[in-house]
């Protein structure tokens, strides 16, 4: 099983990147994360460029969701809303077929008093009309402050990581079921 694993974030060392770095550290026995890294690289969404071949980077980013059994996303809020950069990445899915009835889940590290929630409502929203299956269960806000991640990049906090072990195994599950 191969879950892909995509970060809103561009900033290098984010909490979010940590989040989904340290879920790769807790993969099970039998499943494979990849690290998505192209975000950066993605042309500005256009629907008139939304053509066969897309853009060498677009063509990666469908590959890599097509062979992926189940999406992880870690995203951050920017004023109150997806990034804009994450908003286009999630842009380039909404004509495909790739994330059509494929699980998906977020993990949602924000400190903030709103938790984030309107970043991940709009997440929710999106990922509804790429069709992709979200999975309750291995959804969740787990706060994260920075001082908790190591020089190494990951999280060892032990109550965090066995919460978001939990999420991952129901991410697994669901795709086996």
């Amino acid at each position: 099983m191969h879950i892909l694993l995509i970060c809103g974030s561009l900033r290098a060392g984010s909490v979010n990147e940590a989040t989904l770095k340290t879920a790769m550290d807790l993969a099970p026995e039998g499943v494979t994360m990849s690290y998505y890294t192209g975000l950066d690289a993605l042309p500005h969404f256009n629907p008139d460029h939304d053509h066969d071949p897309p853009h060498p980077a677009v063509a990666d980013l469908r590959t890599r969701i097509d062979e992926a059994d189940a999406l992880l996303i870690c995203t951050p809020e920017y004023a109150g809303d997806l990034p804009g950069s994450f908003k286009n990445l999630l842009d380039w899915t909404v004509g495909g077929v790739e994330t059509s009835g494929k699980p998906a889940a977020w993990i949602n590290v924000s400190t903030a008093s709103t938790g984030a929630r309107p970043t991940h409502d709009s997440l929710r929203r999106v990922l509804g009309y790429t069709d992709a299956r979200i999975v309750e269960e291995a959804c969740a806000h787990l706060p994260l402050p920075r001082h908790l991640i190591g020089t190494d990049g990951l999280v060892g906090d032990p109550a965090f990581r066995a919460d978001l072990l939990a999420r991952v195994r129901a991410l697994i599950n669901s795709v086996q079921e």
